[in-house]
């Protein structure tokens, strides 16, 4: 009765009301459900791991009730485990816990006491549940994939799509823009998990997300060795791109004339390079330059500007449209995920940036991706041009990174645009054309 509910709201802080659940298995029969495929063990206590210096996350296993509105997620225990203390933990549910504005979701196992006036389940859900929020440094492509969709993929693939989301802070930009993976991770609706007044009711509850390191995988802690490859052959074969088994298009075109036979005097395909030119700092300041030097080297060039409401259906046939992706180091060279097995990312590393090999260099050797860099001199940044040869940015470089981030930040990442000096730049662009023939 409704006296009796408000003792539970009282004592536990937690409201009752309904929940809709459109499109989702409701169970009303009190029964648990696990997914077939994936092992959560006897229930059993939550087990929340403070340990990891990027993450926190909670496993629970048995009765988990998930309540949006408050930010909180439950444990009742079988009568039998039932302490005379609840133990409870705040959780930052996304793969960096040190960002300031994630807000934490509460994780309560409940005492004996508690656990007789928990609140009611409204809805019962045979399928694990994640919850994880969408914000913090999300906006920008790196930390798009490298904060939440690697790490939902690393937390949540092995569940094949039988697994709901509920998402703090959900941005529908988010949703809309990144709907095709999201929609692949889990067949269930996403819940906002913030407005969402119900009891939810799981198997299994997963607070926070997993995550080995900036933009990767460590296939050894994977539950089936993922690696950053099978990540890249998993957005391609999402966003119905070419299978593996085809060469790079410069590659299955020269195939195809080889095959055909055929000579008719016309010009041949030429290997397509996307120059992604910067709108705010680190852009090139003598795109009209690059690309006549691109096209001398005997490339087919393809100037973009992506912008953050890029439609991705679109854009990722056009990069697998290319051989090479070429961009100053930054955000929009995530894009490629999109390449082709062999194909080449030239990443144009400004003055002063040390962190080209570990925010991409890696990543494009682990997916079998060309890693080629163009480290700029001096002469070719316009810090050069703002504050001569004698500053310490330009002389010692090495002196403002000892001054800390905000420095570094402002000087060499705000600050910097590159004039690419195209006589130097065009020897690697002629090596670069004879590796993709």
């Amino acid at each position: 009765n409704r006296n009796a509910q408000a003792d539970k709201i009282d004592q536990l802080g937690q409201p009752a009301n309904n929940a809709s659940d459109k499109g989702y298995l409701i169970r009303q029969d009190g029964a648990d459900g696990n997914n077939g495929s994936v092992k959560h063990g006897a229930p059993g206590k939550p087990i929340c791991d403070l340990s990891d210096p990027r993450y926190d996350i909670c496993e629970i296993s048995g009765d988990a009730r998930a309540i949006g509105v408050n930010r909180t997620v439950l444990y009742v225990p079988p009568a039998e485990e039932r302490d005379t203390d609840g133990q409870e933990w705040a959780i930052k549910d996304q793969s960096r816990k040190q960002l300031v504005d994630i807000i934490e979701v509460n994780v309560k196992t409940l005492s004996a006491a508690q656990s007789l006036v928990a609140p009611e389940c409204t809805s019962r859900h045979a399928v694990p549940a994640v919850v994880f929020a969408m914000n913090g440094l999300t906006s920008n492509p790196w930390h798009d994939f490298g904060d939440v969709l690697i790490p939902l993929f690393i937390t949540t693939r092995a569940y094949d799509g039988e697994v709901q989301f509920l998402v703090t802070e959900i941005q529908s930009w988010f949703v809309d823009k990144y709907r095709l993976i999201l929609t692949n991770l889990s067949r269930y609706d996403i819940v906002d998990f913030n407005k969402d007044a119900g009891v939810r009711c799981y198997p299994h509850i997963t607070v926070g997300l997993r995550s080995h390191r900036d933009l990767g995988i460590d296939p050894a802690r994977t539950p089936r060795n993922y690696t950053m490859l099978d990540f890249r052959l998993y957005i391609r074969d999402i966003f119905s791109l070419p299978p593996d088994s085809q060469g790079t298009p410069y590659k299955e075109a020269n195939k195809k004339n080889e095959t055909d036979g055929i000579d008719d005097g016309t010009e041949k395909q030429k290997p397509r390079l996307m120059l992604i030119n910067r709108s705010g700092n680190r852009k090139f300041v003598n795109v009209p330059e690059i690309s006549a030097a691109v096209q001398a080297a005997g490339f087919e060039v393809l100037v973009e500007e992506p912008s953050r409401d890029v439609r991705l259906e679109e854009f990722s046939r056009v990069v697998d449209s290319c051989d090479v992706l070429m961009g100053a180091h930054g955000a929009a060279l995530t894009s490629f995920f999109f390449l082709r097995t062999g194909a080449a990312m030239l990443q144009v590393v400004p003055w002063g940036v040390d962190t080209a090999m570990r925010y991409f260099g890696v990543q494009a050797k682990e997916m079998m991706l060309q890693d080629v860099e163009y480290n700029i001199a001096a002469e070719e940044s316009t810090l050069y041009e703002k504050y001569g040869k004698d500053h310490p940015m330009i002389s010692d470089p090495e002196s403002i990174h000892k001054q800390g981030w905000e420095l570094t930040r402002q000087y060499f990442w705000l600050e910097q645009d590159i004039r690419i000096n195209t006589t130097k730049f065009a020897s690697m662009l002629h090596q670069l054309f004879q590796t993709l023939a």
